[in-house]
């Protein structure tokens, strides 16, 4: 099987693509170094798309039909430059600008999540909202249910800003999607994103009812800080796991309970959170030390802590991983699986190496390093 990882970071996107030797090769940086939040694609069409931006760009998708060799931007939102560029002609010529409506105009300054299913490309923005393409990205419009969800004044923003990071869907029932996002929680809608249910609630179990923490509170919510959102595969019903920012949650009826699978972990804390293509009970999580301990590897020691039984035990992933004076950061989107046999599982640090293990965790290869930080990692 020849992979091609894909890479958003704060200077790009970048493409992993292993040879007959089995080593990678990379290739960017792409999409003119915007900052770019997420990299996802479509291997039956081959439709490559990156989402990014932030103050100074404004909020864009860059689309690429020919595997990454070249990229179109669509942008949706301005930025500061459009405002330099505007009262500054000579600016303008340098960075060859032409004044342009925006179809969203500043009413946000990044898209931060993307997911491509049922022939719709979706994105996340911040601050959090949903939108919608059915043109492969030419056009989006928005899913106004979800902003018109009556917690909506409720809605905290995390350490990142108010973002909507996580989509999942289901591919049988396209009416059926979830989303994350920080600080507000995971969200749910039956009818194709007209109306949305918030499902944080706990279940009645005795270890969820201790918590007293902005993420998990005792008053019988959990999740609002949610950092990652997964759906196990498709015909498994609506299984869904998350890491949030005061452990791993996993619940079997689609978000409206949720049972804390913590237990085993050197740490509550972690940010992204993986799950087999086939196998819905096998996940993949990445503790860090904590919240307020520097978010790194507890002991400064790597690992991935894998569990074979949806959560109910777990055992720690090490060989190829560095086992002292490691303090990296893996962050909420870079994580993904493939769908190999067995699956392979790979990661990205803040510091810029990417690791895979082509056996389910057994052992990790670093497979690029001393790129800029990384956002997230898929597979095409």
């Amino acid at each position: 099987m020849s992979r091609t990882v894909l890479v958003g970071t704060t200077k790009g996107a970048f493409m992993l693509h292993q040879q007959p030797d089995g080593a990678f090769t990379v290739s960017g940086p792409h999409c003119d170094g915007w900052p770019i939040n997420h990299v996802i694609g479509d291997s039956a069409s081959g439709h490559i798309w990156a989402a990014g931006g932030g103050e100074w760009f404004g909020a864009g998708i860059w689309h690429s039909v020919d595997g990454g060799a070249t990229w179109t931007l669509t942008r949706l939102t301005g930025g500061q430059m459009d405002d330099w560029a505007e009262n500054d002609a000579d600016f303008a010529a340098m960075i060859g600008w032409q004044k342009q409506d925006f179809p969203f105009e500043a009413e946000f300054s990044q898209i931060w999540s993307l997911h491509h299913s049922n022939n719709r490309l979706y994105a996340g923005t911040k601050p959090a909202d949903l939108l919608v393409s059915h043109d492969n990205g030419t056009t989006f419009a928005r899913v106004s249910g979800l902003g018109a969800n009556p917690s909506r004044d409720e809605w905290q923003p995390g350490a990142a800003g108010l973002i909507l990071h996580s989509i999942a869907s289901d591919q049988s029932t396209p009416e059926k999607l979830w989303v994350g996002i920080s600080a507000a929680g995971i969200f749910a809608t039956e009818d194709g994103g007209a109306t949305w249910d918030r499902r944080n609630r706990l279940s009645n179990t005795e270890s969820c009812v201790h918590y007293h923490h902005p993420a998990a509170p005792s008053g019988g919510e959990t999740g609002h800080c949610v950092h990652n959102l997964v759906r196990a595969p498709q015909g498994d019903g609506d299984l869904l796991y998350q890491q949030n920012h005061h452990g791993v949650w996993r619940s079997p009826d689609g978000g409206r309970s949720w049972e804390d699978k913590t237990e085993g972990l050197p740490s509550s804390f972690g940010f992204p959170i993986a799950v087999h293509p086939q196998d819905p009970q096998k996940i993949w999580v990445i503790p860090l030390n904590g919240d307020m301990e520097g978010r790194f590897p507890p002991d400064a020691k790597a690992a991935v802590w894998h569990s074979t039984d949806g959560g109910e035990s777990w055992q720690d992933q090490r060989e190829g991983l560095p086992q002292s004076s490691c303090f990296f950061t893996v962050l909420r989107q870079a994580m993904a699986t493939d769908k190999a046999d067995p699956a392979g599982i790979y990661f990205g640090t803040n510091s810029g190496s990417v690791f895979a293990s082509f056996d389910e965790g057994a052992l990790w290869h670093e497979i690029a390093r001393h790129l800029p930080t990384i956002q997230s990692v898929e597979i095409l």
